[in-house]
């Protein structure tokens, strides 16, 4: 580690960051641009494997020389949340940063008029209710250490700008997404007097690879293109150094902010 690295990371005993969804896409960019900045990762994912191949995300982070762990959790599993806090604690005696990522779509995201209880609940389940569990376990973990400077502890949650605007055909998501924004705030507000920050990070179009990346439909893809200001589509490691920085002792006197990280799609 640098000592650029450690100042970003406010030094390597500062404590671990936990990043969920961290086996693919954004995560993954998480997770090695954190471990990269010092500190130690908890990888929170239903699987290891990502979903476009390739070594893990710990294997990679481990090749670079940074400190990680990948631990197996389901964030709609409140034992599973509470688990991952309380291993941070044990594991590295303080929690820094929990960024959450995990994310649920695909099949479960329709129109109101077509979708199901079944679809609402495995939505909120994964997009809402997680990031609920664990920012409630984190900021418990973190009213109980020592501040570091002026800091208890930082959230980072990935929104998304379909949290912002009305999205046709993606009613759950878009709603999920949009009360992610708001507990954002609710936490800024609640808790900054605690010395706990809680920002988060608004994606645009993101080129991840996954099943469903909108550069696998040539039509989509070129719409987003003439849609997006700036001169290229996002990738995973814009996102990254957006939660780099809220992450970092560099970000104290911003919190309940939903930074979008969209090449200019939101100002157009």
């Amino acid at each position: 580690m640098t000592a650029g690295a450690a100042t970003r990371a406010g030094g390597a005993d500062a404590g671990c960051a936990i990043v969920t969804g961290s086996s693919s896409g954004i995560g993954r960019a998480v997770a090695i641009r954190l471990a990269a900045d010092g500190f130690p990762v908890l990888l929170a994912d239903i699987r290891r494997d990502p979903l476009t191949g390739g070594a893990p995300t710990d294997e990679e982070i481990g090749a670079r020389g940074g400190t990680c762990e990948f631990v197996r959790a389901d964030v709609s599993s409140r034992p599973d949340c509470e688990h991952l806090v309380k291993l941070a604690a044990e594991r590295y005696a303080r929690l820094a940063v929990l960024v959450n990522n995990a994310v649920l779509a695909g099949e479960h995201s329709k129109p109101l008029l077509d979708t199901q209880d079944a679809d609402w609940d495995a939505m909120m389940a994964v997009n809402l209710r997680g990031p609920f569990m664990l920012c409630r376990a984190a900021v418990r973990q973190m009213l109980a250490q020592e501040p570091r400077g002026e800091v208890r502890g930082r959230i980072v949650n990935i929104t998304s700008q379909h949290g912002i605007v009305g999205v046709p055909g993606h009613f759950a998501y878009a709603v999920g997404k949009g009360g992610l924004v708001q507990m954002t705030r609710q936490i800024a507000v609640e808790h900054g007097r605690d010395g706990i920050i809680c920002n988060a990070v608004a994606p645009g179009k993101i080129l991840t690879g996954a099943p469903g990346d909108l550069a696998a439909d040539p039509v989509s893809a070129a719409y987003v293109r003439s849609r997006t200001p700036f001169g290229r589509l996002g990738e995973p490691t814009d996102v990254a150094a957006a939660v780099a920085f809220l992450a970092s002792d560099e970000a104290t006197y911003i919190s309940g902010v939903n930074l979008m990280v969209d090449g200019g799609w939101m100002a157009y």
